[in-house]
């Protein structure tokens, strides 16, 4: 204390610093920060850089750095930019974790399930990126097994697998509910057999002849016969049928057809497709069901 150099008592570093007498005697106890100094009566003295790297300790404590991090600072071991890359990755996936359960509660909540579904609900949404991929992979092999399917349907069934690589990094609760409704869609048997029947009807001659096609002319009339309120059976039903199917279609075409509709228009399948666009984070088309539903009634109806 001779060379003129100021010196801080640790109760007046507390007040500079705003650091409690007790965490500043610990930092120094841990070796952190050694005192520069002692007064006569044994007391712990610090100079003004000793100060400052308690300042530093304090700052880099508040924003999460372990006390290992902040004792390899201090030595030089490594730069605060350094420790701070590596905590503020650590930190991006602590917050994403915690992004991902808020999600997860908000879809229990919405759900309001037992506690056997809420375990099951946690249980996928953390599944990860290649888990989930895996579910998905496994149920398109199954359900095309031993069915050739035409290039068309080749391209479908890679559709069919495109899950994002992983869930963003703030799920939507919208997103953890289409991940969890999508596994328990793929896990039903129903659906499986629907789809091979679909996979093989789609090489008939009257899915090449209509299917494109088809569609476009069922959403145009059909969408307008129901916004204007028209019956399927109806007189004005059949004149909207035969905008969308050539009423000199032959008797056997259209009943093949009319089976045709029967198997691919499946609400099932639709619901498969909007729950993919879900979880890669599209909006999902409006639904083709009701316009579908209404010719296949109206199909049966005229026969």
């Amino acid at each position: 204390m001779t060379d003129g150099t100021e010196l801080y008592t640790v109760g007046q570093i507390a007040r500079r610093t705003g650091l409690s007498v007790h965490t500043i005697r610990f930092w120094s106890d841990s070796g952190l920060i050694a005192p520069t100094d002692r007064s006569a009566g044994g007391y712990r003295l610090y100079d003004a850089a000793a100060v400052a790297r308690f300042d530093l300790v304090r700052a880099l404590r508040e924003l999460g750095v372990g006390l290992e991090a902040v004792r390899r600072i201090l030595a030089r071991q490594a730069t605060v930019a350094e420790v701070a890359e590596v905590h503020a990755q650590a930190l991006d996936a602590e917050i994403k974790a915690l992004k991902l359960r808020r999600a997860v509660l908000r879809t229990i909540a919405k759900r309001g399930g037992t506690t056997e579904e809420t375990t099951m609900t946690h249980k996928l949404a953390h599944l990860s990126a290649a888990q989930r991929q895996q579910v998905i992979d496994e149920f398109i092999e199954k359900t095309f097994s031993g069915i050739a399917l035409d290039d068309d349907a080749e391209v479908v069934a890679t559709w069919m697998r495109e899950l994002p690589d992983e869930l963003p990094d703030d799920p939507a609760p919208g997103q953890v509910d289409a991940w969890i409704e999508l596994t328990d869609l793929v896990g039903g048997e129903d659906f499986r057999q629907r789809l091979r029947q679909i996979a093989l009807t789609g090489a008939s001659p009257v899915a090449s002849r209509h299917g494109y096609a088809l569609r476009s002319l069922t959403l145009e009339h059909a969408n307008r016969a129901m916004a204007e309120l028209i019956a399927p059976e109806s007189a004005e039903g059949r004149s909207i049928l035969n905008q969308i199917i050539e009423p000199g279609m032959p008797a056997g075409e259209r009943d093949e057809l009319h089976r045709w509709l029967e198997t691919v228009a499946d609400a099932r399948v639709e619901r498969y497709w909007q729950l993919i666009a879900v979880l890669n984070g599209r909006e999902p088309g409006p639904s083709a069901m009701p316009a579908f539903t209404w010719l296949i009634a109206a199909i049966r109806a005229h026969g």
